[in-house]
């Protein structure tokens, strides 16, 4: 279990805020703006966890999880430039996209002005007639003050699904 460093709840309310504009912006197809609020450091990765023994996770030994994607602030700018253009089929008809965190936790990191942000996460994906996909996971996000509205960029997302395998048809959508 991680240990608890509390924040003061102005900082506490202020960092969730910040959270829930940045998901109504990708759920809005605000991509761009979404891309301001990336930091030009962004490390964005997503990964899907592993089926491991019991007997294994004591001793632990786990299998590697699979990555998906491990992006930088240029290719998730070429993703949404391509999702611009109106010809990724991946998108057509676009996603309906519902991002939604619950649990936030938020924590100081050894660096002044950068906390670290812990999520439980659920993005609910709706597409054509009766395509719907749901991912389940845990992100872990690093945020880091700065002098643009709305104040903050982030720096580094960790997105770990609780799904092995996904069954979606193509993993277009931002997460």
């Amino acid at each position: 279990m991680s240990r608890l460093i509390p924040v003061n709840l102005e900082l506490y309310h202020e960092i969730s805020q910040f959270m829930y504009v940045e998901a109504q912006l990708l759920d809005d197809w605000h991509f761009r703006d979404w891309l301001d609020l990336l930091d030009e450091d962004i490390s964005y990765t997503l990964r899907t966890n592993v089926n491991a023994q019991t007997r294994d996770r004591r001793r632990s030994v786990q299998p590697p999880s699979t990555w998906v994607f491990n992006d930088d602030k240029h290719l998730l700018e070429r993703r949404i430039a391509r999702l611009e253009t109106g010809m990724a089929w991946a998108e057509e008809p676009p996603s309906r996209t519902r991002h939604l965190i619950t649990n936030i936790r938020v924590e100081p990191t050894d660096i002044a002005g950068e906390y670290g942000v812990y999520t439980n996460y659920l993005l609910y994906r709706s597409q054509k007639e009766k395509d719907i996909t749901i991912y389940v996971g845990k992100r872990a996000d690093r945020v880091r003050k700065a002098d643009t509205e709305p104040g903050w960029k982030i720096c580094r997302r960790e997105i770990t699904l609780d799904q092995a395998t996904y069954t979606s048809h193509n993993l277009s959508v931002l997460f």
